[in-house]
């Protein structure tokens, strides 16, 4: 495939986000959809009254977008359900969101309730995967084949993924920051392996609408993503990744969500236990807020350090496909 599709995808998304995302904006504002803030996150008290569930805004541009070049090409299929189960994840979040809104508190779906809902979509993608696309993971070509285990190496590997991308989002421009720099060096790596040209065109495609919500999201923001957006980015991020066999990537490329979620669960195992904290405040770029660092400066730096690795990433996989 020409780099010229791909090109097109990512141009088409950002003009189609564009489009979209002040309707959504004034759509949200006259609606009064806004994000309640924690009152223990200090910082983030002037951000209350912004508007949510943004992520409607890349949601619709990505799918329309991805749609105008799949449905062109052959063997489009895997390609429409990456879409569908970003689609049915970012629904779960819309419900989460709803009833924040409708009873103006933070706590949305019960943890148990949003739990059953990633696992359940999460089985059904992983019984699919089992029985017609294969249970091998490669690794800079190396291939390793789990057989009947891949069904719950792929329900965790959504549910921490999901969650993963849900707590980065607690900066203006954070999860849209890191997950379009991530899927800048995914899409590259899809590229350059056979037979993931379609999975390519989505990924290059959701770079650019995430690129028209971050016109928006950027600090200071004027519309979140919510829920709404975040687990829609998980599913994303967690499917083109399973669909492609290329799940021991993502921890490399997206080293900055392991290391939040990981941060996150430290802080909540080694309170319980001793009543202390390891970091001033959880997930980690929180912590980095509370020491002064304006949350600019994190984006940056966590988009930076995710582009490193996708470009330590990109390289080995261009060592396997004989490109260097």
């Amino acid at each position: 495939m020409a780099i010229r599709d791909y090109i097109l995808a990512f141009l088409s998304a950002l003009a189609i986000g564009l489009m979209l995302a002040y309707p959504i904006l004034i759509v949200c504002k006259k609606l009064k959809v806004s994000q309640t803030i924690l009152h223990y996150v200090d910082k983030h008290a002037g951000k209350s009254g912004t508007p949510t569930m943004g992520g409607w805004i890349f949601i619709l541009s990505g799918i329309l977008a991805s749609c105008i070049f799949i449905f062109f090409r052959p063997d489009y299929f895997n390609s429409l359900l990456v879409l569908l189960i970003m689609l049915g994840y970012g629904i779960l979040g819309f419900l989460d969101d709803f009833i924040k809104i409708r009873f103006h508190q933070n706590e949305g779906l019960k943890p148990y309730q949003k739990i059953i809902g990633q696992v359940g979509i999460a089985l059904i993608i992983a019984i699919y995967i089992y029985l017609n696309v294969g249970t091998s993971l490669d690794l800079f070509g190396l291939k390793l084949d789990l057989g009947f285990w891949i069904i719950p190496f792929i329900v965790f590997f959504y549910v921490a993924v999901t969650n993963s991308v849900n707590l980065a989002d607690g900066l203006d421009g954070l999860a849209g920051g890191v997950s379009s720099a991530y899927l800048v060096f995914f899409g590259i790596i899809l590229a350059l392996l056979s037979g993931f040209e379609n999975l390519a065109i989505v990924s290059f495609a959701m770079v650019g609408a995430i690129i028209a919500f971050i016109a928006f999201n950027g600090f200071p923001a004027k519309i979140f993503m919510g829920d709404t957006g975040s687990l829609a980015l998980g599913g994303l991020i967690a499917s083109l990744a399973v669909f492609s066999g290329l799940e021991l990537i993502m921890p490399i490329i997206g080293i900055l969500f392991v290391l939040t979620v990981v941060s996150d669960i430290l802080q909540v195992a080694y309170y319980k236990k001793t009543k202390k904290r390891i970091f001033k405040m959880a997930p980690l770029h929180h912590h980095f807020e509370q020491l002064g660092v304006h949350e600019n400066r994190i984006v940056t730096i966590y988009i930076i350090i995710t582009i490193v690795c996708g470009l330590s990433a990109t390289l080995g996989y261009l060592f396997v496909t004989g490109a260097i």
